[in-house]
């Protein structure tokens, strides 16, 4: 069998001095994905949580018991006002301990998954195809609600259930929570609705995450790399991938909540009893609430994890 003596030198050839070895750009450390994502996390369920509290209010009250006081707007700034003159400011906060520990924690896990995923999958200078911006999403999506989100929203619903419902709160707080289902009913009603919730993740997940990698790399093509860690132009690029991410996911969302209320149900019958109470519209119930807080969501999650990670890269190589 011949060679080609020319294909050989030129695959041996040494790269000139003057050309540089092409190399994936804006590569991130675990740990400064982690770190910024928890960071991120933590400032986005402060700023968003009366929106979340709304939302989680408005899914719960279609299956009130007659009698028990709800709030009958399903416009999230009336829900909002209207727990605020009945039950205090402290009440629009209910379980909000918990969800600022956990969207850290979750947030966290879901950009080191994401960068880790995107690394691998990502093309020589960095690039991501919108497939598998979206696969890596929903990847991330899957691991963050597994080992994270879970959990967290299993308490977090269960307390607001809670808050709503009784006369007599069942729980002191998230921590009184946990131990009182995990005594109760075992580690796996922790779970309760894990499949639901994986669903919603890794949906949720892989159209935030993979919308908003399609919006940068259209934007960053467009113009200079200062311009696109302008914090405006982040937060407007975050606000807009949380849109489309609200419309899309909302039904195993609707599920999702259903199912992790303070009296439990299986994925199957949180969809059936959605559908029976409201029919299919009923799965897009607390859009609007979600909506708002995607918005600020999204816009504060992207800017504060970008923001940070430039502030901790710049910190190590500096």
């Amino acid at each position: 069998m011949t060679t080609n003596p020319v294909a050989e030198l030129r695959s041996t050839a040494p790269v000139p001095k003057g050309q540089p070895q092409i190399a994936k750009k804006n590569v991130i450390s675990p740990g400064i994905s982690l770190t910024a994502g928890a960071v991120a996390g933590a400032v986005e369920a402060t700023v968003t949580y009366p929106f979340e509290f709304a939302k989680t209010r408005v899914q719960l009250s279609q299956k009130a018991a007659s009698g028990i006081s709800t709030p009958a707007s399903r416009h999230p700034l009336a829900v909002i006002l209207g727990t605020a003159r009945q039950d205090g400011v402290r009440a629009i906060y209910t379980g909000c301990s918990t969800l600022i520990l956990g969207t850290a924690f979750k947030a966290g896990v879901r950009f080191l998954s994401f960068d880790t995923i995107k690394n691998l999958l990502a093309d020589a200078d960095g690039t991501l195809s919108p497939a598998r911006g979206i696969l890596a999403g929903m990847v991330a999506g899957t691991v963050e609600s597994v080992v994270a989100v879970t959990p967290t929203e299993r308490i977090k619903t269960a307390l607001i259930d809670d808050a709503r419902s009784s006369t007599t709160r069942r729980y002191k707080g998230g921590f009184h929570a946990l131990r009182t289902i995990v005594a109760e009913s075992g580690v796996s009603e922790v779970y309760r609705g894990l499949l639901s919730t994986t669903m919603k993740q890794s949906a949720t997940s892989a159209v935030r995450m993979g919308s908003y990698n399609v919006i940068k790399e259209i934007v960053s093509s467009r113009t200079s790399i200062k311009d696109t860690k302008n914090p405006a132009l982040t937060f407007g690029m975050g606000a807009t991938a949380g849109v489309i991410t609200v419309y899309m996911t909302q039904p195993f969302d609707t599920i999702k909540t259903r199912a992790q209320g303070a009296k439990g149900a299986s994925t199957m019958e949180a969809l059936r009893d959605v559908l029976k109470d409201g029919g299919v519209r009923a799965l897009w119930s607390g859009s609007s609430m979600r909506l708002g807080r995607l918005i600020l969501s999204g816009g504060i999650v992207f800017t504060v994890y970008e923001n940070v990670a430039a502030l901790l890269m710049g910190s190590r190589t500096g």
